[in-house]
Order: C-alpha cells, then structure tokens, then sequence
C-alpha cells in the first residue's frame, strides 16, 4: 500500500509564492515521484465560506483562478484528481458524527485557530463554522483514507486534531480493527520556506493581509512589490552595515536563491553567505540585492505565467474537469462513509436488509 494524499487550499484569491515554496513545490515533486496509489488536490470552497459567508461571489469567482494557479505551476490533473469541495456532499456528513468526538474547549485550544480568529478580528462574534473547521479539516482528510498531507507549520495543528479524531473513533466504535489510519504530515525540508514572510516584513504572505506576490502578478508588479519590500529600516546610506534578520528581501532570496544564479545575475559573488557577509559590513545597498532579487523571482514566474496564459484558452475544460473530479471523489467519499457508518452500526440500509 502507498500513500494516499491529499492537500488543498481555500479560493479566497490567487495562489502566492508563499503557497509556492511551503507547498505546491512540494505537491509537484510528490506527483512527479508517482510514489502514492491516489492524489487529492481540493479546492476549499466550504472552508473558505466560514468567514466568508457574506462575500460568495468572492469564493466562486476564485475557484477557476486557484484550479489555473494549480495548472500553471505544474500540477498534471490526468495524475492529481483536482476537486471542488462543496461538490462531495458526503464530506458534511463526516462532519457532523466526528462534532460528537471533540469538545468546545478543545477546538478553542488549537493554536491554529487562535491564531487565525486574532487576525480576523472575530473576537467573541465567531461563526460556528470557522471554529468548526479544524473537524471539517479532518473529514476531508479521512474522507480518502488519506495518509500523508503537504502542509505548512502553520497547519501542523490541524494535523494533530485529525490525529486525535482518528484514535477517538477507532477507540469509541472500533477498538478491535481500526476504520481509519492515522495521517502524517509532509512539510518542506527548508524551514525558511515554511512561513515565508509578506513584503511588509510584519506578517507571514497572506491573501488576507495584502502582503503577496501572486504567481499571477505581472513583471511590473513583481518590480514594484520587491522594491518596496522591507529591509533594514537602519540601512539607510549603501555604507551603513546592515541586518539580515527580519530583513525580506534577504528571506526570499534565502527561499530561492540557488548558487548558479550568481553566475547569471550577480558574478560580484560565488553565492548567498558572501553577498550575506558583504551587506552586514556595509557597502552593499538595497537597490542591488533587490533587482537581484527580481531576476530570481522573474526566472521562476515567467514560465508559470505562460503555462497560465495557455489555460486561459481552455476555461471550460479545466470546469468539465473539475466537475468530472468531484463526481469521482464523491463516490469515492460515499463508500468510505458507509464503512464509517457500519462501524459506528448506523449503516441502516444493511441492517434492514439483514
């Protein structure tokens, strides 16, 4: 048995380099290594109404660009199954028998969604269904008999509470055979990567925070974002020596930056600790490690806005697609939900049959 994976992200806005070096890297290597039995990509739409409820339109409009972003970096949907969640109805039923598993107090105590309720500014106004998710997390994941998930930190918590969900079920309905496995995490080898910062140098790359460099974005926008992007606010005269920590620019080029990029862009220096030494000492100023910068992200981008052009003129076959996949993985839910239901001795149709 290989591993069953599956992986996702919220259509609230276009995919970001953020999402590109603490995941969907990551999802292309693991596809291209054909080392699994089946591959789930899931486009969160239900997730991504949790507190977005009022602005649908948003969610729906973002679907298409999210299955394109996927497209344009490489996902190869003849070896990924690229679903819409809204589309597996079985998912809510998850749901709603793994609630009865875990408490209120346990929910509130996930870091992740403590995080996530400070920068929405919920308070004590929190929709349900937002602090429900980390379960709705779970029945996604356990839906497929998922056994590995490319996730970043910030979602390792998620991880943990699908854990507990599973020892929870199996102990409760099953404790002689186990109905579901428990899953594990895939994250990034570099932990630079796994919560790259946003231009502002405040806040990790957020579509909420308008800190991102999209995949979308365009070369002039690229420019403009890198060149704004925060540095060391004491750096101000090219002689002053500067500070790495905290310092963005110096973040992504950590992120991306590989030796043979000095030989084409920046020869001045054999690779990243000497242009790292040089700007400590002083003598190096932001201007130039910035368009250095530039041509890096250029080099990585120009490709996935061609491959994104392309699907532009194929709209409607990357929606009979998704379509097509969301059926599948339906079925694929229901069958599952009825061992999950026979375990539990709910599955009534066969016990009237009986």
């Amino acid at each position: 048995m290989k591993n069953i994976i599956l992986t996702g992200d919220r259509p609230t806005g276009n995919l970001h380099l953020g999402h590109y070096v603490g995941s969907l890297e990551a999802r292309v290597k693991l596809q291209n290594s054909m080392d699994y039995d089946k591959f789930y990509i899931m486009i969160a739409d239900t997730q991504a109404l949790t507190d977005n409820a009022d602005r649908v339109d948003k969610v729906k409009n973002n679907i298409i660009q999210v299955a394109i972003d996927y497209i344009s970096v490489g996902i190869d949907p003849e070896k990924v199954s690229i679903f819409i969640q809204s589309m597996v109805p079985e998912l809510h039923e998850f749901t709603s028998y793994f609630m009865n598993l875990v408490t209120l107090a346990r929910l509130q105590r996930n870091p992740t969604i403590k995080e996530e309720l400070k920068v929405r500014g919920f308070e004590k106004s929190i929709p349900i269904g937002f602090i429900n998710y980390p379960i709705s997390q779970a029945s996604d994941i356990l839906a497929f008999g998922t056994t590995l998930v490319p996730v970043g930190d910030d979602q390792l918590p998620m991880i943990e509470q699908a854990r507990e969900i599973v020892n929870s079920f199996n102990y409760t309905y099953s404790p002689k055979e186990e109905v579901f496995a428990l899953p594990k995490e895939f994250i990034s080898e570099n932990k630079l990567c796994r919560r790259l910062p946003g231009i502002d140098g405040k806040l990790k790359m957020s579509k909420s925070a308008g800190n991102a460099i999209y995949l979308c974005d365009d070369e002039k926008t690229v420019r403009e974002k890198i060149m704004s992007a925060y540095t060391d606010p004491d750096h101000i005269r090219v002689t002053d020596p500067g500070k790495i920590e905290g310092n963005v620019v110096f973040a992504y080029l950590d992120a991306f930056c590989k030796d043979e990029h000095f030989a084409k862009y920046l020869p001045d220096y054999k690779n990243l600790d000497e242009l790292k030494a040089h700007y400590r000492r002083g003598g190096l100023g932001d201007v130039k490690v910035k368009t250095f910068l530039i041509k890096i992200v250029e080099e990585l981008l120009t490709p996935i806005r061609e491959r994104r052009n392309e699907c532009l003129k194929h709209i409607d076959e990357i929606y009979e697609m998704l379509f097509t996949r969301s059926a599948e993985a339906s079925r694929e839910a229901r069958a599952r939900l009825e061992k999950m239901k026979e375990a539990m001795g709910i599955n009534y149709r066969n016990l009237f049959r009986k």
